[in-house]
């Protein structure tokens, strides 16, 4: 089955800017453009098929008439595993955090959030929040949020171009303004907000907050992950940066300067370009042009596909881990 591009759904959050437009070219008609979701299932906003035979059917559509599209290993989880989305926070993102799977099915009916976060680009002097600073508790956590002494406590990490952040459930973190990020991460959009620089949303009122489960659910220590430059491997004809390799995801951003070979036997693959462009080559054929800010899924079979030119892409797989039914 060919590889075929999705057409993402765009939201407008009161923190967002313009360049996902300006520099991936997505298009809404909306003034702001938050986050993009380039790989979605969820029922908050699903990714449509743009051309080819399925085009203008949403992923969940596809799957649903050809779950052989998402190959034998992703019969390990329950629900479409991952959701990949493009974030530009022109302001300042809520200080929040996501429960675990147990907490969230128990509470909002879906599973948690681990994420990961790869800084696209950002301005000088960009920061963002992850974790603690020092260990703490959550008796002292709560005291913090409510004397509005958080920011004192926090974590603050100063951001490159290329660094990656793993989010796990229940790590404190917040997205600082000038920072352009691909986030991969659980099929989820649950998230409990501590801290919102006592803006006003939409509706003339302070945007809520989720204090007493964020309490419950947030670790209180330092981050336990290393964070920052991974380090890239050289590979024939191309660069290889290692992004994530978690339960739920495999990701990683390759920097292509001849062609790469994509192997998807056992399930289906997700490739985001941040910049440059090439063809994809499938069966012998060229079946696509790819450029900054195409959103293509390949789904699972026993073929390959070729991705021919100049570009730097993510590359996504689901885990060969998976939550058991």
């Amino acid at each position: 089955m060919r590889p075929f591009e999705l057409k993402p759904p765009i939201k407008d959050y009161i923190w967002g800017g313009t360049k996902l437009r300006d520099h991936f070219g997505k298009e809404s008609g909306l003034e702001r453009l938050a986050e993009s979701w380039e790989l979605s299932c969820h029922k908050d906003g699903m990714s449509i098929i743009s051309g080819g035979e399925f085009d203008g059917m949403t992923l969940p559509e596809f799957i649903s008439e050809h779950p052989e599209a998402l190959g034998r290993n992703c019969s390990r989880f329950p629900y479409f595993p991952v959701l990949i989305k493009l974030i530009d926070a022109r302001d300042n993102l809520s200080v929040q955090v996501h429960p675990d799977n147990e907490y969230a099915m128990r509470n909002e009916g879906e599973y948690g959030k681990t994420e990961v976060w790869y800084i696209v680009d950002c301005e000088e002097g960009a920061e963002l929040i992850f974790g603690f600073a020092e260990k703490t508790d959550s008796e002292s956590f709560r005291k913090a949020i409510e004397d509005e002494t958080l920011l004192d406590i926090v974590n603050r990490v100063p951001v490159k171009k290329g660094d990656v952040f793993f989010i796990e459930a229940g790590t404190l973190h917040a997205i600082g303004k000038g920072i352009l990020i691909a986030e991969i991460q659980q099929n989820s959009n649950t998230t409990y907000r501590v801290f919102d620089y006592g803006r006003i949303g939409a509706d003339g009122k302070p945007r809520e907050l989720h204090i007493d489960k964020a309490v419950e659910v947030t670790d209180c220590n330092p981050p336990a992950v290393e964070y920052g430059q991974p380090k890239r491997v050289n590979m024939a004809g191309m660069w290889k940066t290692p992004i994530a390799e978690c339960e739920y995801f495999s990701s990683a951003k390759y920097d292509v300067y001849r062609s790469l070979t994509v192997g998807c036997p056992d399930t289906f693959t997700h490739i985001l370009v941040l910049d440059g462009e090439a063809d994809i080559q499938y069966d012998g054929e060229c079946v696509m042009h790819i450029k900054k800010g195409s959103s293509v899924f390949v789904p699972a079979g026993n073929d390959t596909c070729d991705i021919k030119g100049k570009c730097s892409i993510i590359i996504t797989k689901e885990s060969r881990g998976g939550i058991q039914k």
